[in-house]
């Protein structure tokens, strides 16, 4: 790892570059031969990514009752016939080994009461219980032990407080070949963006739910991975599929507070504010119905009698039970007031998961030369129109440990990339009209919500197309003018990746899985995937 002698931008060099330091991020890093320099990069604390949220758990058939066919049947039907069955048994196939490396990695999941093995749980979706968890802070728990293993690799270098900027790409260079080099990385300690070279480059920078004003994701889910891979020439697939998970923690000081699809798993029911029931008049599977039905049928009954919330009852189960299994969402509501052992919880759907993303291959490649992507930013074609619970962090696994082997065998062949010049911040000043970039992410999360949200139609898909507009032309400007900060990069990122939803969805003549509009109510006979891509995106664009 080379560092250049001028402090000020700084210049580094590593075998790989992986941006991100979720599930899929830092699997990639923790497979990689001990001999390759490799470099993690987080915006915030390195344990502070998507996974940290997860709750629920991870699917994978461990348990004598199940099957392998089992779960990708389970997976199939969930995704509205959009599931490429290969990438599906792909993920299914690998999920027990990428239990048992967690497992071995130090991950303690739930065991049942006096047992040995292991306490699998029920989700939306699935035919049986094959959901590992650890209680109901699944994530956090994976998230802190792979991050604590990756700080004892003396290969690994795990470096917080930055944000990527773009990729570089010989075609930056101006020199031939279809290969990524490496990034530019904004230090937001010192907001001065330094250069990194790699001889492979990773994407794992998660999903783009902060795209919507209501969202169960953390800050940083700005869609960047995607956003950049798009710029440097990735081609992307199916990004009007997004997922609204149904209960979100409806509370005036609860900031982006899931309520786990497990509590349904385990007994917990939708009720109106008069306290009946509703599921069932919208799927036989009642409240074990897949997410976009559950989420669906939450938006249609709010709408109907004007409700700003509905509720998720599970105070029918015993105390110790629900304290037992739910311990993060008993404490956390219970800071609000709400006892969940007495009380029904107030639940709002909310944006959740970007079920599309940059297309890869088994082997996490992407369409740029030494470019992978792993995790919630990637279309591997396992999520189809609509992801079944849990299946997103085995994803994680499955994928980074595929793209970790493939990075270790053909390492040897790559050689070591070509100068790159450092940033140049000359022709930019500070900024001293920040409230642009204020009001534009307010505008840019409240249309995507009322326009391009849960239930669509093509006449709000085209306002949205047109305010997107306008709000890239002004937010370009501003980045040719002004130096960057964290949130110009992130809002530069959530208007690409605005307009990349809108298109898709305007594409999409049909409703299917996530993708619901009045205009279109039926699904097609034949099911096909929306792929953009960047060379004729304006040609394709409505």
């Amino acid at each position: 790892m080379a560092c250049d002698n001028n402090p000020m931008p700084q210049s580094y060099e590593y075998d790989v570059l992986i941006i991100g330091s979720g599930a899929a991020g830092l699997t990639v890093a923790l497979n990689l031969p001990e001999h390759l320099n490799v470099c993690v990069i987080s915006k915030a604390d390195i344990s502070s990514g998507a996974t940290l949220w997860a709750q629920g758990g991870i699917a994978a058939v461990l348990d004598a009752t199940d099957s392998v066919e089992n779960h990708i049947e389970d997976t199939l039907n969930a995704g509205g016939g959009l599931c490429h069955e290969d990438a599906v048994r792909f993920t299914v196939e690998h999920g027990k080994e990428s239990i048992d490396w967690l497992i071995e990695s130090g991950v303690t999941f739930t065991r049942k009461e006096n047992n040995d093995q292991y306490h699998l749980t029920r989700e939306g979706g699935h035919s049986h219980r094959r959901i590992i968890h650890a209680a109901d802070a699944t994530g956090q728990a994976v998230s802190t032990t792979l991050a604590s293993q990756a700080a004892a690799k003396r290969n690994i270098e795990l470096k917080s407080g930055r944000v990527a900027v773009d990729l570089i790409t010989n075609r930056n260079l101006s020199l031939p070949g279809n290969r990524c080099v490496g990034a530019y990385i904004l230090n937001l300690e010192d907001n001065h963006v330094e250069l990194y070279r790699a001889r492979f480059t990773v994407v794992a920078t998660g999903g783009a739910s902060k795209a919507y004003r209501y969202t169960t994701n953390p800050d940083g889910a700005s869609g960047d991975g995607i956003a950049m891979a798009w710029r440097a020439g990735c081609r992307v697939a199916n990004m009007e599929f997004n997922q609204f998970h149904p209960t979100c923690l409806y509370h005036p000081h609860a900031k982006s507070f899931l309520i786990t699809e497990a509590v349904r798993g385990e007994g917990g029911v939708l009720k109106l504010p008069d306290g009946s029931r509703f599921m069932d008049k919208f799927d036989e599977r009642a409240e074990l119905a897949p997410r976009d039905v559950v989420a669906r049928a939450i938006d249609h009954e709010m709408k109907r009698i004007g409700a700003d919330y509905l509720y998720l009852d599970i105070s029918h189960k015993p105390a110790d039970f629900i304290k037992h299994h739910f311990p993060t969402i008993y404490e956390k509501c219970l800071g609000f007031g709400i006892d969940i052992t007495k009380d029904p919880i107030p639940v709002v759907p909310a944006a959740h998961y970007t079920c599309g993303g940059i297309i890869s291959d088994k082997r996490a490649r992407t369409d740029i030369n030494q470019l992978y992507v792993v995790g919630e930013a990637a279309f591997t074609g396992l999520h189809g129109a609509n992801r079944m619970a849990s299946n997103s962090l085995l994803e994680c696994l499955v994928y980074g440990r595929a793209a970790a082997q493939d990075i270790a065998r053909r390492e040897a062949d790559i050689p070591t990339v070509p100068s790159v010049p450092a940033w140049d911040e000359s022709q930019v000043r500070d900024s001293d009209e920040d409230v642009i970039i204020s009001h534009n992410w307010d505008e840019l999360r409240h249309f995507m919500w009322d326009y391009v949200g849960i239930v669509r139609t093509t006449k709000r898909l085209h306002r949205a197309k047109h305010r997107v507009d306008l709000l890239q032309g002004e937010i370009n400007e501003f980045y040719s003018n002004y130096r960057v900060t964290n949130d110009l990069i992130e809002l530069r990122n959530l208007v690409t990746i605005s307009d990349l939803i809108i298109c898709s969805a305007l594409q999409r003549k049909e409703s299917r899985g996530l993708h619901y509009t009045l205009d279109y109510p039926l699904a097609q006979s034949e099911a096909r995937d929306t792929v953009l891509v960047p060379t004729t995106y304006r040609t394709l664009a409505p």
